[in-house]
């Protein structure tokens, strides 16, 4: 291969790799690697600093220094681009072949191709995930499965458009480096898409478009507008035919909706309500700070919880105030084989968002083709009823009456729900399976009906590892401590091996990194870190 100077590929070389890691491609990593690599690291030891600042007392607001980008009424983002008018379902997967091709048959407005949480960044997925979306927008997709025999092609007429999830700016990328150094995970995946698949997405009528993930300033997002300028100027694509779609999955992220919106002005596409991953950082943020931020059973905080509902109506007053799409959160639910526990998930899944389409959002994630249909009759509805008529959004309705204050979005302690020893027992039980699942290259898991990601792993581990370290008393009266926490990872393995033979796979790693993580002096800011290094 022709790799240019300076670029290091240290990952195995498979079958059509050279269509994905061209020299065009491998010059814009070592170009995006050289001018920013410096600002990431900076920008990450910022996020470090911060929570020290909360841990010695201190506290999240919205930032002095930039009010007036909140005050000024003047400024709005891009219109809509091509294929991001109408965003009433989206579905969300990672880009393995049957699973793209199953995302693309959905009917689904959106394809949200993830190379982030539902995916695992084994070398052969890096690479492999990128020329399934090259055969995707090419037309060339098809699958025939060993298993099971079945054949599996695209078939929809219309088929969603495709907006590709890079990795945070926390991951690294080991198999790329550039002047020995590894580069950033989430460039990498920016990059190789963009070189590979950009024009062909103009082409089509469309554009490269990206979903951002586990952002936590503007400065984060100014750091990406910066990335997409060097990338559309050494493509020679005009500025502004990339878009952008963030995550606001952080807690503190929630406090600068406004700053990330205005640093992506010309390449933004609204705003997402990430909350399973915005749960997860709001135990992080606040975790050594006792009962002040503990909270319940993950399963039991709704989103109607008070900071929940601060969080999400901020977003749509926030989004449609400046002229950008809201879409709402993750339905994790999975069809079953039982008809009762269906009825019981579908009733969920109608009632969550008829609530986001109620509240203005314009559309919403499922993780399932079989939840597409459900979602889109419930924004149907709710957009006919406001007499929208064939209108695909909510941008109009301004929720001019929404007016949060910083203390509404730090209102955890008002959470109603309890501690419970099956809440710690399913933290337990859910984070190693999703963990051994992960180490095998599987970042998308369904387990009791919900598809599992990286994000639901992370509130587990973080929540063991809190009401740990701050000696909380379950509902039964019994103290977490240590021992019990190891009972329970005994006794939930046990389970776990009498329904799977745990001599396979990665059960014992999955075990060791869930129990030193949940149970290590210091928290790791993140899951994944310490189990990358565990992948070939």
């Amino acid at each position: 291969m022709d790799v240019p100077a300076g670029v290091e590929i240290a990952g195995t070389i498979g079958e059509r790799y050279d269509e994905i890691l061209t020299p065009q491609a491998l010059e814009l990593i070592a170009l995006l690697h050289r001018e920013l690599e410096k600002r990431r690291e900076d920008l990450l030891a910022r996020r470090g600093q911060r929570v020290q600042g909360l841990a010695a007392g201190g506290t999240l607001d919205f930032l002095p220094e930039t009010r007036e980008i909140r005050e000024d009424p003047s400024w709005r983002v891009a219109p809509p681009a091509p294929g991001l008018v109408d965003r009433r379902v989206e579905i969300t997967g990672p880009t393995e072949r049957k699973m793209t091709i199953n995302a693309l048959n959905s009917g689904a407005k959106v394809w949200l191709a993830d190379h982030e949480d539902a995916n695992t960044p084994l070398w052969e997925n890096v690479v492999g995930g990128q020329l399934n979306l090259l055969d995707a927008i090419r037309g060339t997709i098809s699958f025939d499965d060993a298993k099971s025999g079945k054949h599996y092609e695209v078939t929809a007429a219309e088929q969603p458009t495709i907006v590709v999830r890079p990795r945070g700016w926390h991951l690294p990328e080991k198999h790329l480096l550039v002047d020995g150094a590894r580069t950033s995970g989430g460039l990498v995946d920016f990059a190789l898409y963009l070189a590979t698949c950009g024009q062909l997405q103009i082409d089509r009528g469309q554009g490269p478009y990206f979903y951002l993930p586990k952002m936590e300033s503007h400065l984060e997002a100014r750091l990406w507008n910066d990335a997409f300028n060097l990338a559309q100027d050494f493509l020679g694509i005009p500025r502004g035919t990339i878009r952008a779609t963030v995550l606001i999955e952080t807690y503190p992220a929630a406090f600068e909706m406004e700053e990330i919106l205005y640093e992506l002005r010309d390449h933004s596409a609204g705003l997402n309500a990430g909350r399973w991953d915005y749960m997860f950082s709001v135990i992080k943020c606040f975790r050594t700070r006792g009962t002040e931020f503990l909270l319940p059973d993950r399963n039991s905080v709704t989103m109607t919880v008070p900071f929940m509902r601060a969080y999400t109506e901020l977003l749509v007053r926030t989004c449609h105030k400046r002229g950008a799409h809201a879409i709402g959160g993750m339905a994790a639910f999975i069809p079953s084989k039982d008809p009762e526990v269906n009825e019981v998930a579908f009733a969920k899944v109608r009632d969550d968002k008829t609530r986001e389409a109620n509240d203005g959002f314009d559309g919403s994630w499922v993780a399932h083709p079989g939840m597409v249909a459900t979602c889109k009759e419930v924004f149907d509805t709710v957009l006919a009823e406001r007499g929208l008529g064939e209108s695909p959004h909510q941008l109009d309705r301004l929720r001019e009456d929404v007016h949060v204050t910083a203390e509404q979005l730090l209102d955890v302690k008002a959470t109603p729900g309890d501690i419970t020893e099956a809440g710690l027992r399913s933290n337990i039980s859910v984070g190693i399976q999703y963990v051994e699942s992960w180490l095998r290259g599987m970042g998308a898991v369904g387990i009791n009906n919900l598809m599992e990601d990286a994000a639901t792993a992370e509130i587990s581990r973080s929540q063991v590892w809190q009401w740990l370290h701050n000696g909380v008393t379950l509902s039964n009266g019994t103290t977490v401590t240590r021992e019990l926490v190891e009972r329970l990872i005994d006794e939930e393995m046990a389970k776990i091996a009498e329904r799977t033979d745990t001599t396979q796979g990665r059960w014992a790693d999955a075990r060791r990194t869930f129990t030193e993580i949940s149970l290590a002096e210091e928290y790791a800011e993140f899951l994944t870190l310490p189990a990358y290094e565990q992948m070939p």
